[in-house]
C-alpha cells in the first residue's frame, strides 16, 4: 500500500497545470465548507447569547413562546407565583422589546434590542452591567452594547473617552415621541442575526419609552432556587402548579429551545445544510475530473500492469491514494484561508464565526470523503482497462 503512494502521486503531477487547477478548486470547496458551517454555529451560538448572560436556575417564558426576537410575553403574576415554592430564593423580570435608535452622527434609525431591568434585581452576569446598576437607576440614564454593529454610531467609542453622548430610541409603528437616554456605561452582549446591538434601561423607562406595553406583561422571568437544591424537581413542581400559559426551562432546555426555532422553524437552517450538500458535490466533480484524467491517459499502463500479473485491487489502491493526497493537499491551503476570512468576518459581523478543532476534523472528513466519492466513480474506468488494450 505504500509502495502504491509515489506512482499515486507522479500520476497527480504528471500534468502539472491540471494538479494546480484542481488543488485550488478542492481547497475552494473546503473554505466553502468552513464557512457553511462557521456562519451556522454562528448562527446558533449568537443566538443563545443573551440566554448564556442570565443569571438564574430556571427560565420563566409564554407558552408560546418561540424565539427571543419573537417577543412573547406573559403576566408577571405567574412569576410571583412561583415564589409560592419554599425552595424559591428570588425571582426576577426582565422586558424585552425592538426598538428603534437614532444614529449619533446620520440621524438614521435602526432597529436596537432593549432590555427593560430591575436595578435591585439585575438579570446580567455581566460584571459590567453589575458595576454599572447605580447608573441605570435613573430615568434618562442607559448602558450600551459596545460590541453593537456599526451602524448605530461611534457611541462606545465617545463613552470610552468620557465624553457626554445622548441617543434617541422610539418604539416601532407610526411616528413616536422619542426618549433620550445618556449613554453612563457599557458593556459586552455582541449581536445575532436577529439582533444588531442591545441596550439596557431600567423598567421604568422602559415602559416609559414603550408605552403600548404595560408593567403586568414581561418577556421572561428568572428564578433563582435556594442553595442544594434539585433544580428539576423544583420545575417539576411548580410546571403542576402554574397555568399552562407559562413553562418552566433549565438553562439547557431554554437554550435548545432558541437554537431548535433557528434550525427549524426559519429557512436559515435549511439553506445552510443545502449549501453544504452543494459544495460536496462540486467538490467530487473537481476531483473526479482529474482522477478520470488520470485513469484515461494512462489506461495502457495500467493494462500493462494488469498483464504482468497486478490485481484490480492493486491498481485501485492506487487511485484511492491519488484522492487522498488530493483531500489532504487541498485541505491544508483551504484550512489557512478559512482562518483568515472566519476573522474577517467576525471582525464585520460581530458574530462568534471562530475556528474549532470540531469545525477542522468535520471538514477533513467531509472532503475525505467527497475526494472517496470521486475515486469511487473513476474507478468504473479503470475496471475497463483490459490487457488486450496493450496490443
Amino acid at each position: 500500500m505504500i509502495a502504491a503512494i509515489p506512482v499515486a502521486w507522479l500520476q497527480l503531477i504528471h500534468q502539472r497545470v491540471r494538479f494546480a487547477v484542481t488543488l485550488a478548486g478542492i481547497a475552494f470547496v473546503v473554505l466553502l465548507l468552513f464557512m457553511q458551517l462557521g456562519i451556522q454555529d454562528a448562527l446558533f451560538e449568537s443566538s443563545i447569547r443573551v440566554h448564556q448572560s442570565l443569571q438564574g436556575d430556571l427560565f420563566l417564558v409564554s407558552s408560546q413562546y418561540q424565539a427571543l426576537t419573537s417577543q412573547q410575553n406573559f403576566p408577571r403574576s405567574r412569576l410571583y407565583q412561583t415564589l409560592a415554592s419554599d425552595q424559591v430564593e428570588s425571582v426576577k423580570p426582565l422586558y424585552i422589546q425592538f426598538g428603534k435608535l437614532k444614529n449619533i452622527e446620520t440621524g438614521r434609525k435602526y432597529a436596537i434590542f432593549v432590555f427593560g431591568i430591575d436595578p435591585g434585581l439585575p438579570p446580567f452576569r455581566s460584571p459590567e452591567v453589575m458595576q454599572n446598576l447605580d447608573q441605570v437607576k435613573s430615568a434618562n440614564f442607559a448602558l450600551f452594547d459596545r460590541d453593537s454593529r456599526s451602524e448605530f454610531g461611534p457611541i462606545s467609542e465617545h463613552v470610552e473617552n468620557g465624553e457626554k453622548i445622548e441617543v434617541e430610541i422610539s418604539r416601532f409603528g407610526e411616528i413616536t415621541e422619542a426618549k433620550r437616554f445618556e449613554i453612563r456605561g457599557l458593556f459586552s452582549l455582541g449581536t445575532s442575526f436577529g439582533v444588531d446591538g442591545n441596550i439596557i434601561v431600567n423598567a421604568t423607562s422602559f415602559l416609559h419609552t414603550f408605552k403600548d406595553r404595560l408593567a403586568e406583561e414581561i418577556n421572561i422571568g428568572l428564578i433563582t432556587l435556594k442553595p442544594e437544591t434539585n433544580p428539576q424537581q423544583v420545575r417539576a413542581s411548580l410546571v403542576a402548579s402554574l397555568p399552562k400559559d407559562v413553562q418552566i426551562l433549565s438553562l439547557a432546555d431554554f437554550s435548545k429551545l432558541e437554537k431548535r426555532y433557528w434550525n427549524l422553524r426559519t429557512p436559515i437552517g435549511f439553506i445552510f445544510k443545502i449549501m453544504v450538500v452543494i459544495g460536496l458535490v462540486v467538490g467530487i466533480g473537481v476531483a473526479y475530473q482529474i482522477l478520470y484524467s488520470n485513469v484515461s491517459n494512462h489506461i495502457i499502463e495500467y493494462a500493462t500492469l494488469k498483464a504482468i500479473g497486478f490485481k484490480d485491487s492493486y491498481l485501485l489502491n492506487i487511485i484511492f491514494k491519488q484522492a487522498l493526497l488530493l483531500s489532504i493537499l487541498g485541505y491544508i491551503p483551504g484550512t489557512l484561508a478559512a482562518v483568515g476570512v472566519y476573522a474577517i468576518a467576525e471582525n464585520a459581523t460581530k458574530l462568534p464565526v471562530v475556528m474549532t478543532a470540531s469545525k477542522g476534523i468535520t471538514v477533513l472528513f467531509l472532503v475525505t470523503l467527497m475526494c472517496s466519492v470521486s475515486g469511487l466513480l473513476a474507478m468504473q474506468k479503470l475496471r475497463s482497462a483490459d490487457p488486450v488494450d496493450v496490443f
